[in-house]
């Protein structure tokens, strides 16, 4: 009987200390999340009283209509900033192999090389403002030092951006340089978590540099690969704040992604109802397409 009592105030006590985190989640999390899901089926301004629609803004955002013989989108805006967040996600493979050559020279014994770790990790802790202010200054068409630099060679550059064609192509290289430090140092941790003794073996096999990063370094490389698409891919989704700073969504809307969108129903138009059925979907393609990844990935992921 004691030993029972025992083992009931242990749980009793672990129990004690977990109430708190899990009180915060319930009032924090859950429970707006909860209400997101039930506005989400409702047309409130704010101002005016909670109307139900059911599932009238989900087929408001998602569906279609005839109009002049032609298909078009109900909402032609959702699918219009859908496009322009896939676009950014263009710069996911793009910055793995940034970060991936800056992971290998940074593997390298020499001296002085965690000063250049240092730096090259300096963006990812800096403010996303101040970056963002950094670079509107370096797209800059008339005083900005990329233009400046391009004039050196007698190229006239564009205005970055104030630009449809650049514009996104400009915030895609801003947002590589702020996160390759970050996934440079999850490479590096996988680099330096390879067992020399395989480079040894391929060694006295013969094999050069080329071959052994091909057979031995990249196929041990695939839980970290795994790991930053599948974060870069939930980041994509939520792309938002270099957008909002640096172009405010233009030109032309042409920066404008979906939580962009969001932003803007619920706190300029104030739909709350509309904003929420944007959020659960862009929940839903954030768990389809990490579903996707993991099972399509998942498997072909080498452990050492």
């Amino acid at each position: 009987m004691s030993r029972i009592n025992k083992k009931l105030r242990e749980n009793l006590t672990g129990f004690g200390f977990l109430a708190p985190n899990a009180l915060g989640f319930m009032i924090f999390g859950f429970l707006p999340i909860f209400a997101s899901l039930l506005l989400s089926f409702t047309e409130w301004e704010l101002l005016t009283p909670i109307k139900w629609v059911g599932l009238r803004n989900f087929i408001q955002i998602l569906g279609f209509h005839k109009e002049a013989g032609r298909i078009v989108p109900n909402d032609p805006y959702f699918w219009k900033y859908l496009y322009n967040t896939f676009y950014f996600m263009l710069g996911i493979p793009l910055g793995m192999a940034v970060s991936l050559i800056l992971a290998l020279l940074m593997n390298q014994k020499l001296k002085g090389i965690l000063v250049f770790r240092t730096i090259y990790f300096m963006p990812v802790v800096s403010s996303m403002v101040a970056c963002a202010l950094l670079w509107r200054w370096i797209y800059h068409p008339e005083v900005g030092l990329l233009n400046m630099f391009l004039l050196l060679f007698h190229i006239h550059g564009p205005d970055w951006l104030g630009s449809t064609t650049w514009a996104k192509p400009a915030l895609i290289a801003m947002g590589i340089w702020k996160g390759a430090g970050y996934n440079m140092l999850l490479y590096l941790a996988a680099l330096q978590g390879i067992p020399e003794e395989l480079y040894e073996a391929a060694r006295v096999d013969g094999a050069n540099r080329i071959q052994q990063f091909w057979h031995i370094t990249w196929p041990l490389l695939g839980p970290t690969n795994f790991f930053i698409i599948i974060m870069g891919v939930i980041g994509g989704f939520q792309s938002f704040d270099v957008q909002y700073i640096m172009t405010g969504g233009g030109p032309a809307n042409s920066t404008k992604t979906i939580v962009f969108y969001i932003y803007e129903k619920a706190f300029s138009m104030f739909q709350m109802g509309y904003a929420a059925a944007l959020a659960w979907i862009l929940a839903a393609m954030i768990f389809v397409f990490t579903l996707l990844q993991w099972k399509m990935m998942g498997k072909k992921v080498h452990y050492v």
